[in-house]
């Protein structure tokens, strides 16, 4: 029977830290960036401290199912690809089977999990799902594979906020759009080192349909709009100066990832995806959250 620690490798557990700074930042803003503590019949702190839990669980089984499903679905590919015929399933760790019955397991837990946060989680968490899942089929027909993923982890700050006041509002959906351009711009990033073995296989991906340097070029602008919808959040939310010292420490570690990475060049990648967007994604989080506390809290 496989060990835990070879699903936790299996659904890299340590790039949950790309979209779970975003989830905070609306889980936050849901709490001090709103009335509702003291509105009448609002959460008191120990079901909002009950929510925060309920909010990771649904962040940590919602990627893993998700990141499950795209190891069960791609494993052919994957032991024809030599760089990814070491993970869990091609080199038989877990088997096929095992990792489908994991997906379903996460699916059902975060179900359940929205079912006791609040009616409105419940009812969007099959759209949830759906989406985060289906991203893994995209990249057989459309190119676009990358904006699927950027939405599926947009989802996030939404869902967070959602948690907390049980309505949408504007300002997370400025959070969301970060998130879908900042996602897309570093996977395309991600996929430039298969576009030989993509091509090989008819799969999809912008690398692949407009060459390396293109590609640089549109994940280049896909995050110049992620930091038009950080600084637009700012000024829509009244931000105060810490959150502003956040965009500039996230608008750097973009431009960074895009410094070391080139064309013809693609050994760094894995540096400016993990270390680079993990940096950025924690960093903007920590002085968003600072500020919203700082500026926006209603006590």
């Amino acid at each position: 029977m496989p060990r835990f620690k070879n699903y936790l490798s299996l659904i890299k557990f340590s790039h949950t830290l790309f979209a779970l700074p975003f989830a905070m930042i609306g889980f936050f803003l849901g709490i001090f960036g709103t009335k509702i503590i003291h509105e009448s019949g609002s959460p008191g702190l120990g079901l909002l401290l009950i929510r925060f839990v309920l909010v990771l669980i649904c962040m940590v089984t919602a990627r893993s199912a998700a990141m499950a499903f795209n190891r069960y679905l791609d494993r052919n590919f994957d032991a024809r690809n030599p760089r990814t015929a070491i993970r869990e399933i091609p080199r038989g760790i877990i088997a096929p089977n095992s990792a489908l019955r994991f997906v379903i397991i996460c699916c059902a837990i975060f179900m359940i999990t929205c079912w006791f946060i609040n009616p409105l989680c419940f009812y969007l968490s099959p759209v949830a799902l759906f989406v985060i899942l289906f991203y893994s089929y995209t990249k057989r027909f459309t190119p676009l594979c990358h904006l699927i993923l950027g939405l599926g982890l947009s989802l996030a700050p939404i869902g967070a906020f959602l948690a907390v006041t049980g309505h949408f509002e504007s300002l997370p959906l400025l959070f969301s759009g970060a998130v879908i351009c900042w996602v897309s711009g570093f996977d395309i990033i991600y996929a430039m080192q298969d576009v030989d073995f993509d091509k090989s296989e008819n799969l999809f991906s912008i690398p692949v349909a407009v060459g390396k340097k293109k590609a640089l070029w549109i994940s280049g602008w896909l995050h110049v709009l992620s930091a038009a919808f950080v600084i637009a959040a700012g000024l829509v939310g009244g931000f105060g100066g810490w959150y502003w010292v956040g965009i500039l420490l996230f608008s750097g570690m973009l431009i960074y990832q895009h410094m070391i990475v080139k064309p013809n060049d693609v050994s760094r990648v894995n540096l400016a995806f993990m270390t680079a967007n993990g940096i950025a994604s924690v960093v903007f989080a920590f002085f968003a959250i600072a500020d919203i506390y700082i500026t926006h809290k209603h006590w």
